[in-house]
């Protein structure tokens, strides 16, 4: 069996909250498994609450982690027009543009429990808001996150801002939460209309500038640690994934130059090297091995989106026209 396909059900046999839920669908959606990604967005509706969130379970307080289902919902919705899905989306986007707790100008939370900005939270809202049409309500959400979250000496993005305090409730450059961001950034990208080249410009901007500032650390072995800056973390495989997809992603879309000028880089090169060593990383039962570990994402291990990104790197790698490497 193919290493994909060993990733595919490996992933499908974990537990999920979520954001892993969404971003396990959104996988299948971009791997092209249409019947798992409504088996995945049926389940997500399934465990609903009345406040319009979905995929929630046990004691819960995640605002913009349910949002990450709203595409998939979205998606079944459409290709199935089952009543159910258009009522969960509808209640969901809701949620997302009225109901969810959000500061006085209007920016999201991402927990229930302290009014924290995280950088997870580029991909677990904007895209669904872009997805629905909500456009500008994307632009704020993201321009809110990037103005709290953006380190102009490092080029990175922090990992979480207490909207209260005033301060980083956690200042460090992790690497998954940079790799949320290219990858939402990504997406709402390549779902803004044509017109809104003002906008792409500073998306495209914003993503070049994790690129590259992310690059001067990167290993001989084309992974990363786990806080991007820091040699002491542990060595991280999920956001080279991450980092790879948005690469793969942005060079068949054609808004990122296979080879960059302007800072002598060959994006391509990099993807490349790093899909051959993820494979690596891919044991006989098909996890993705040293990627930030759930449950509690402070350790080397194994975790649903590791493997989700891993689907997803081979989806944009096959977009642009690669070949397997099996």
């Amino acid at each position: 069996m193919r290493k994909l396909e060993k990733v595919k059900k490996a992933m499908l046999t974990m537990q999920r909250y979520s954001w892993e839920q969404g971003v396990a669908a959104q996988a299948m959606i971009e791997s092209g498994e249409k019947e798992w990604a409504i088996l995945l967005a049926r389940e997500a509706v399934h465990r609903s609450i009345p406040d319009g969130r979905v995929a929630v379970m046990g004691n819960f307080s995640g605002i913009t982690d349910p949002c990450a289902n709203g595409e998939a919902i979205g998606f079944a919705r459409n290709e199935t027009s089952d009543p159910l899905f258009y009522e969960a989306y509808q209640k969901l986007l809701d949620w997302a543009v009225r109901l969810a707790p959000r500061n006085k100008a209007g920016i999201v939370y991402h927990l229930e429990a302290e009014p924290e900005f995280w950088v997870d939270s580029f991909y677990m809202l904007p895209p669904f808001l872009a997805y629905a049409g909500y456009f500008d309500e994307a632009r704020k959400q993201i321009d809110g996150y990037w103005s709290v979250l953006f380190d102009k000496n490092s080029g990175l993005l922090s990992h979480m801002w207490h909207d209260d305090k005033k301060k980083f409730s956690r200042k460090d450059f992790w690497g998954v939460g940079n790799g949320w961001a290219l990858a939402g950034m990504s997406r709402v990208l390549d779902m803004l209309p044509e017109n809104e080249r003002d906008y792409r410009q500073t998306l495209i901007s914003r993503i070049m500038t994790i690129l590259v500032n992310s690059i001067r650390y990167q290993r001989k072995d084309s992974l990363f640690h786990d806080v991007i800056n820091d040699p002491d973390s542990f060595v991280e495989t999920n956001f080279s994934q991450m980092l790879a997809y948005t690469i793969f992603s942005g060079l068949a879309s054609n808004w990122l130059p296979e080879y960059d000028d302007k800072n002598k880089i060959n994006w391509l090169e990099i993807a490349n090297n790093i899909r051959c060593a993820v494979y690596k990383m891919v044991d006989d039962f098909g996890y993705v091995q040293g990627v930030c570990g759930a449950p509690d994402f402070n350790r080397s291990g194994n975790a649903v989106e590791g493997q989700a990104f891993f689907i997803l790197m081979e989806a944009a790698a096959q977009k642009l026209g690669l070949k397997s490497l099996e």
